[in-house]
């Protein structure tokens, strides 16, 4: 394949020939010379061209690569600017989580606030129940010893009930011949000591009557006169008595004498008079007497 050689390089070569031949007035060796020389310059130009040519095909080769590295650039920038847009939103997606794991370690560490709280209460509570585990269990052992106690004590209160229900029938036994030896004592003795402060009254007897719906036994009672007036003698035997015993005695034989119609003597006789009975009988106007004078 031949290089083509422009007219203009051509008219260009020829003229610079011609123009040295005009100037040198060359000698055949000269032009021999001369003619290897244009040979060697057409040699020398047609190599520059195939290389021009070659140049031209790099320089398309080279705007075919640049036009291609222009589309993968244009495909890089595209790539790019997705990864951008990517990358931002990983770093929002990024901060997000950062926050959520700042909030999560928040959490977490109020909860592991609050678990070494409670494992703390926990530890107040196991001691607790330790502190009233032995409490429950001293108090176990004292309910037993007092349950031993109480059935021991149950044992000797069943042997005391006994023996207080012999003594009451014993003592109710010794009080009644006691009461019957004061009454019978009574009726010898008070008649000749009334007699002495001027009550007349015949005998003295048991008597009974109905006050405020219940009967009532009166063991001392008597009709009689007092300096001329119509009297009753209204009087109990106790073997000791004592100032209540004086205010009972007296409330009665005053509702006995609104029965009777009569005014009543009110009188008590016993073995041991307390003091108080002595204090209540002055208030109440209540005459008390004993087995031997005062």
């Amino acid at each position: 394949m031949g290089v083509s050689i422009s007219p203009e390089l051509r008219a260009f070569i020829v003229g610079v020939v011609e123009e040295r031949l005009k100037e040198l007035r060359v000698s055949r060796d000269e032009f021999e010379r001369l003619r290897v020389a244009v040979e060697e310059s057409v040699k020398a130009i047609r190599e520059l061209a195939e290389a021009q040519r070659r140049t031209e095909e790099r320089i398309e080769e080279l705007a075919a690569a640049q036009k291609g590295t222009e589309e993968r650039i244009g495909g890089l920038a595209e790539a790019q600017r997705k990864t951008e847009e990517r990358v931002s939103y990983l770093e929002d997606a990024v901060t997000k989580l950062a926050e959520a794991q700042r909030r999560t370690e928040e959490h977490v560490t109020r909860l592991g606030k609050a678990v070494m709280e409670l494992a703390e209460a926990q530890r107040r509570s196991e001691e607790r129940i330790s502190r009233l585990e032995a409490a429950v269990e001293r108090l176990a052992d004292a309910q037993r010893r007092s349950e031993d106690r109480l059935t021991r004590l149950e044992a000797a209160v069943e042997k005391l009930t006994d023996a207080i229900d012999v003594l009451r029938v014993e003592v109710g036994r010794l009080s009644e011949a006691v009461g019957f030896g004061l009454e019978d004592l009574a009726r010898d003795f008070l008649p000749c000591r009334l007699r002495e402060e001027g009550i007349i009254v015949e005998r003295l007897e048991r008597r009974h009557f109905v006050v405020d719906g219940a009967e009532v036994e009166i063991n001392l009672y008597g009709e009689g006169t007092m300096r001329g007036e119509a009297i009753v003698v209204v009087g109990e035997a106790k073997s000791r008595i004592y100032g209540r015993d004086v205010a009972r005695h007296a409330s009665i034989a005053q509702k006995i004498e609104g029965i009777v119609g009569r005014r009543a003597v009110k009188l008590m006789f016993g073995f041991a008079i307390h003091p108080s009975a002595r204090e209540e009988a002055k208030k109440l106007d209540v005459k008390l007497y004993t087995a031997y004078r005062t």
